[in-house]
Formats: structure tokens, sequence, C-alpha cells
């Protein structure tokens, strides 16, 4: 990996935009948003764009927004559907792109109108199939951007593992919009038909060019908001539906590719979060909230001591996390109580000491 700590992507000449860019955007009760969202495309500073607008059965006003703009401007397609879910939309939208390059909006979310050219601009510069920038958080009443002017050049699977390691300094993420790539690297890869379908087409995604570049500015506007979003959900009988089979195909995938260390890696952070699921549902107030606790014990419980000791000896692991995970396979309860004496006890009067 070579890091650039000043990567400043020139601007493409109007006669060098030779190349169209296709950007798919799912679209499904967000008229509040839209328009923004579809301006931030078409005032885009890469004018060769292909805007795919695939409304998913929308109930409000969406598909009159969408036709309004595709009258307007000869590059907006729509494609009106059944609604089939986020990764329906997605995944139409891939068979009707036919761009050199693949991009994703949400439609209550925009870009920055130099996105795709900046994106575009060093993918061509450094010889990259796939490029990776860092997004805002965007609130009701503020914005969050934590953007500096470094980059970073990855041959292979080293974004991949960059990926995998959560590291803050690398914004990658499972999100599909914050991502510019070859349209030939998707060939017949598809988003799965469940929720928190970005987490496995990513780490499928990720496996395949041959360079990327991350670039450590925030070019896209995540809103955070929205009640509605599949992230503030809570907990729910998806993540169990869901997220955690995405969780454990993501380390068949691995291991299916033969990258064990990175499979242990993914297992450290699936176990670690199954143990934050566990503790978030004895807390919540869902009705069903015992099954699920079973569910995640059950979980929990099917590897034996050889197995946790590998996942929890990667250079990677907090050892404190695997003493979290013995004391709960000792008792859950225990475990329960420890959490709560940290939570209420030990956090607070760290934070109290740490502003003396």
């Amino acid at each position: 990996m070579k890091i650039l700590e000043n990567c400043y992507p020139k601007e493409i000449p109007e006669e060098e935009q030779n190349e169209v860019i296709s950007v798919v955007v799912a679209i499904y009760n967000v008229a509040a948003y839209l328009d923004r969202a579809i301006l931030s495309l078409i005032n885009q500073t890469y004018h060769n764009l292909e805007i795919i607008l695939v409304d998913d059965g929308s109930t409000d006003n969406c598909a009159e927004i969408c036709d309004k703009y595709a009258a307007q401007d000869a590059r907006v397609k729509v494609i009106h559907k059944k609604n089939g879910g986020l990764f329906s939309s997605r995944n139409v939208g891939i068979e009707n792109a036919t761009g050199t390059f693949l991009a994703f909006l949400d439609g209550d979310d925009w870009v920055e109108t130099d996105m795709y050219e900046k994106m575009l601009s060093a993918m061509r510069e450094y010889g990259a199939e796939l490029a990776v920038c860092r997004y805002k958080w965007v609130y009701e009443d503020k914005t969050e951007d934590i953007s500096t002017e470094k980059a970073a050049v990855m041959d292979g699977q080293e974004i991949l593992a960059k990926y995998l390691e959560e590291d803050d300094a690398y914004q990658i993420q499972n999100a599909a919009w914050n991502k510019l790539y070859k349209r030939s690297l998707v060939g017949d890869l598809r988003f799965p038909e469940r929720l928190y379908e970005d987490m496995l087409y990513t780490i499928q995604l990720l496996n395949k060019p041959s360079k990327s570049i991350y670039l450590d500015r925030a070019y896209y506007n995540y809103v955070c908001d929205r009640n509605a979003s599949i992230m503030n959900m809570g907990i729910n009988e998806k993540i169990f539906t869901d997220l955690i089979p995405n969780l454990y195909d993501r380390s068949i995938f691995l291991r299916k590719i033969e990258r064990e260390d990175l499979a242990l890696l993914q297992d450290y952070f699936m176990y670690k979060r199954m143990l934050l699921f566990y503790t978030a549902t004895f807390r919540s107030k869902n009705t069903d909230k015992k099954v699920y606790m079973k569910f995640l014990e059950n979980k929990l419980r099917e590897l034996d001591k050889k197995s946790y000791d590998a996942i929890f000896s990667i250079p990677q692991a907090n050892p404190h996390e695997y003493q979290k995970l013995k004391l709960f396979l000792l008792s859950p309860r225990l475990y329960l109580m420890a959490m709560w004496l940290n939570d209420r006890i030990v956090i607070p009067m760290k934070t109290k000491k740490g502003r003396k």
C-alpha cells in the first residue's frame, strides 16, 4: 500500500470525458429528498453520465419527480418497478447499466458536484479499477466531516484486508454508494436478496480489482436522521434473519478464496458483534427478545475452544473481548451483570477521571 499525503485529483477536460459513468439511484418513498439527490447528479462536473432512477414502487410522488427529470435531461433513465427492496432496485440498475463505470446513490442522500470527476481522475492517474471516498454524516442539526487530503493506492486484496480491519482511518465501509468502479468488475455479482445486502456484495467486490485507490475526501453526503432507514431499525428480527447470515456468508467467502487470515479477522468482529447484540437485545423492549437471546447464545456456543483461541489470537484482537466471551460461555447471566457494572460504574468513573 502506498500512502499519498497530499492527493489532489485533476479536473477532467470536457473532451476527455469520453467514458460513461452509470449511476444507479435506488428510490422508495423519499420524495422530500429526491430533487436534491437527482440535481446533485445532473450538476456533476463530469457530464458523461447515465443516471438510472429506479423507482421501487413508491407510494408518494417519487414516480412523478423521476419522470420530470427524464423529460428534461436525456441522460436520465427511469425504471418503474414493483416494490422489491433495495437489493432488487440495485440489481435492476446493474442489469440496465451500459457505462464503463458503475456507482450508486441512495435517493435520500446526495453527492458533491465533483465527486465522480475526482474519483475517476484518481483512478486514471494511478491505474486503479476501483475508487472509494470518505463521506459526511449529515444530521438535522449538524454535519460531520473529517476529510483529509490523504489517499492510499492499494494492490490486489490490500483494500479487502484494510476494509475488514475496520480501521476508521479508511472509511471503506459496507456501503455501495461511496465507490466508483469499472462495470467489468461486476460480472455476475449481484446484491443478495436480503437486507444489509451491502455486506456480502462489498466483500466480494473488493476481492476483484488488481489496484484500488482510497480518497480520504468526503464527496458523499449520507443522511443519518431518517427514521425509516434500515440503520435506524434498532434490535429487530432482520438482524437475525438477514444481518447475521450475511456475516456467516462473508466468512464462507473468505475461506473460499483461501484467505484464512481474513476469515479469522471477519470472525473476530462477527462474534464481538453477537455479544453486543446479546446485551442490546436483553436491554430492549422487544417482545421476542428471549427467542433472540437464545438464538445468539446458540451461535456463540457453536465453536470449540481451539477455534475461539485462533480467532481471538489474531494481531487485531483486543484480549478484553475474549475475556467477555469466556465469561459469557461460563454464564450469560454473569456476563450481563458485568456489562451492567461496566456501563453504569466503570465507564462513568473513567470518564469523570479523564475530565480532571
